[in-house]
C-alpha cells in the first residue's frame, strides 16, 4: 500500500485533567485541576497519530465538530484538512473566560486551535509513514537540543480546598522564597534562564524579587511577565530599574498602543504573547514598532507549519522569537520541541510549565531535561507514544473534578472574597 493510499479511519478526542499547583497570576490563582484534551487519529493500516491541546468546554465542542472532518483524509492532506476546518468551525458565543491572560482560550481562535491539533496528529502519522521525526518534515533540525526557561510563580503552599497533598515546591510569596524555588528548579532541571510570572503583588515587591534572583543567579538571563496588570505609567516608572536586570520585559501593560508608548521609555526589549496573537496584530505591531520579541504558541497560531511561517515574518521585521506556554503535558512539549528545533531564529529559551506538572499521559513517564534543554527526538513522528492506561486515569480525573472552564478569578475568591480581578490593578 502506498503512503497516499493510507487513510484516517477514526478520530477520537479524550478530555483529561491533571493536578495543577496553586500558582498565582494577574487573574487570580490556578484551580487544582488543569484541563487538556488528547487527540488520536487512527489510520487504515493501524497507526496512531496523537496531539494535545486545550480541554475547556468550548474547545471540546469545536473538536467534536472537527472529528468527522479528518476521517477519510490521508495524513498528508494537511491543506484539505485546513480548508475543511475553516469552512466548518466557527466561534462559540460566550466561550472562555480569560481571553487576555490566556489568548488560547478565546473562541475566535477555534479554527486555528483545531487546525493545530489535527495537524500535529497528522504530522505524527506522516513521520511514522516516512520514518522521519516531525522536525525533518518542517525542514530539518538546526539544533540537537531545545533550551527551556525556568518558569517561576508566586504561589501558595496548597490549594484552599485541599483536594490532594501539597506539592513539593512549597510557598513562594517573598523574594527569599522565590530564590529558593528558582534554586530547586535550576538544580533539578539545569535551566540557564529564568522567567517570573508577575502581576500578582505590587511592582516594588516584584522588582525586589527580580533583584533577589539577579543576586542569586548573576549570569542567568531574567524575564518578568506582569500579564498586562501594570498601567502604562507604572510600567514606565519601573523601566529604569528593570532595564538593568531583564533580558526582556514581557507584557507589563495592556494593548499594542500602550506597549508602543512604553517602548519609548525602556531599553529592555518588549516581548508579548498577549498583544500580537493574529497576523492583523502582527501588521499593527510592525507599524507601531512596539514589541521586539514574539512568544509564539502553535496551539493557537494554527500549528507547527504556521509557527514556522510566523518565524519567517519575525525575521523579515527584525523581531526575536520564543515560545509561550500553558499548563501542558509531554505531547505538547514534544510538539514544541520539534517546532523550535526547526526554526533557526528561535534563539530565546522557550517557556514551559512542565516542571509544575507531576502527571503524564505518555509511555515511559516524564520527559527528561538535559541542562535545561530537551533533546530533539530522532524517532519517527513526535517521538512519544500514548499510554492507554494513563489516558484512562486522567480522563477519570476529568470526569470527577467538575471543572469544565478555567476560572482563576473564581478560584481566587475562595481565598480573598473581595478580589476584584480588575486589570490593570497596579
Amino acid at each position: 500500500m502506498r503512503n497516499k493510499d493510507i487513510r484516517i479511519t477514526h478520530a477520537r478526542v479524550t478530555p483529561i485533567a491533571f493536578r495543577d499547583g496553586p500558582l498565582l497570576n494577574a487573574s487570580g490563582i490556578h484551580e487544582p485541576w488543569a484541563l487538556r484534551s488528547i487527540i488520536e487519529l487512527e489510520t487504515s493500516d493501524g497507526r496512531l497519530g496523537i496531539a494535545e491541546t486545550y480541554g475547556d468546554a468550548p474547545m471540546l465542542l469545536a473538536l467534536e465538530q472537527a472529528r468527522a472532518l479528518a476521517v477519510g483524509l490521508s495524513p498528508f492532506d494537511l491543506n484539505v484538512m485546513e480548508q475543511r476546518v475553516r469552512a466548518s468551525i466557527k466561534p462559540v458565543q460566550g466561550g472562555g473566560v480569560q481571553f487576555e491572560l490566556a489568548p488560547g482560550s478565546h473562541t475566535a481562535k477555534n479554527a486555528e486551535k483545531v487546525i493545530s491539533a489535527l495537524e500535529v496528529a497528522m504530522l505524527d502519522l506522516q513521520g511514522q509513514l516516512l520514518n522521519l521525526p516531525i522536525c525533518d518534515l518542517l525542514g530539518g533540525a538546526v539544533r540537537d537540543t531545545v533550551p527551556y526557561s525556568a518558569y517561576l510563580f508566586y504561589k501558595y503552599a496548597e490549594h484552599v480546598d485541599k483536594p490532594y497533598a501539597p506539592d513539593a515546591w512549597g510557598e513562594a510569596v517573598t523574594p527569599e522564597q522565590l530564590v529558593k524555588q528558582a534554586q530547586a528548579m535550576v538544580g533539578q532541571y539545569g535551566f540557564k534562564s529564568i522567567k517570573l510570572k508577575g502581576g500578582v503583588f505590587t511592582p516594588a515587591e516584584e522588582i525586589a524579587g527580580i533583584k533577589a534572583l539577579r543576586k542569586a543567579f548573576p549570569t542567568h538571563p531574567l524575564r518578568l511577565d506582569p500579564n498586562a496588570n501594570w498601567s502604562l505609567q507604572t510600567s514606565i516608572d519601573a523601566a529604569p530599574e528593570l532595564d538593568e536586570l531583564l533580558e526582556y520585559y514581557e507584557d507589563p501593560t495592556p494593548g499594542l498602543e500602550g506597549m508602543a508608548e512604553l517602548s519609548k521609555h525602556c531599553r529592555s526589549p518588549l516581548a508579548t504573547n498577549m498583544v500580537v496573537t493574529t497576523m492583523d496584530e502582527f501588521r499593527r505591531n510592525a507599524s507601531l514598532n512596539a514589541v521586539k520579541i514574539l512568544l509564539s504558541d502553535h496551539h493557537y497560531w494554527g500549528g507547527l507549519r504556521a509557527t514556522a511561517s510566523l518565524a519567517r515574518m519575525c525575521e523579515v521585521f527584525g523581531m526575536g522569537m520564543s515560545m509561550h506556554s500553558n499548563s501542558h503535558l509531554g505531547i505538547s512539549l514534544m510538539a514544541m520541541t520539534h517546532a523550535a528545533a526547526a526554526i533557526p531564529n528561535l534563539t530565546y529559551a522557550c517557556d514551559t510549565h512542565y516542571p509544575w506538572q507531576e502527571e503524564e499521559v505518555i509511555k515511559g513517564g516524564r520527559i527528561q531535561f538535559e541542562q535545561g534543554a530537551v533533546r530533539v527526538p530522532t524517532a519517527p513522528g513526535l517521538g512519544v507514544e500514548l499510554d492507554p492506561a494513563k489516558l484512562v486515569e486522567l480522563h477519570q480525573q476529568y470526569l470527577a473534578c467538575g471543572i469544565r472552564n478555567r476560572n482563576d478569578l473564581a478560584q481566587m475568591r475562595k481565598y480573598q472574597p473581595g478580589f476584584s480581578g480588575i486589570s490593570p490593578r497596579f
